[in-house]
């Protein structure tokens, strides 16, 4: 099992695949790794050679900002937001969508669980 930037990827699965399960690696991104270390497309994690994950493993410590330095700079970002007090920030404070969407219906991912109402009957 190949361990890339703290994750163990899948073995089975194929490289450009296999990539993805790296949180801030999408498709376009594993398909320019697998080009610039010169992985083809159909190759497997099990068939890579040491070298090859460790020109993996160079290319994303290089090229990207992944897992945990990704998920910090996100935080970081939505903390300023809520500290400069603008109207995103403001949706974040209080867990409501932050890009327009409507909130007298649906929104329940984001509202959590609805709460009753007392005494509203029909």
């Amino acid at each position: 099992m190949a361990r890339i930037a703290g994750v163990n990827i899948p073995t089975n699965k194929r490289v450009i695949i296999a990539l993805q399960y790296i949180h801030g690696i999408g498709k376009k991104n594993a398909e320019d790794i697998c080009a610039k270390v010169g992985i083809p497309a159909e190759r497997r994690v099990a068939q890579l050679t040491d070298a090859e994950v460790l020109q993996i493993r160079e290319a994303i410590d290089r090229d990207y900002m992944v897992e945990g330095d990704l998920r910090r700079e996100v935080a970081i970002n939505i903390k300023r937001l809520m500290d400069l007090g603008c109207y995103r920030g403001l949706r974040h404070r209080r867990q409501l969508p932050v890009r327009g969407q409507r909130t007298h219906t649906n929104a329940r991912t984001r509202k959590g669980k609805a709460k009753a109402i007392a005494g509203k009957k029909k």
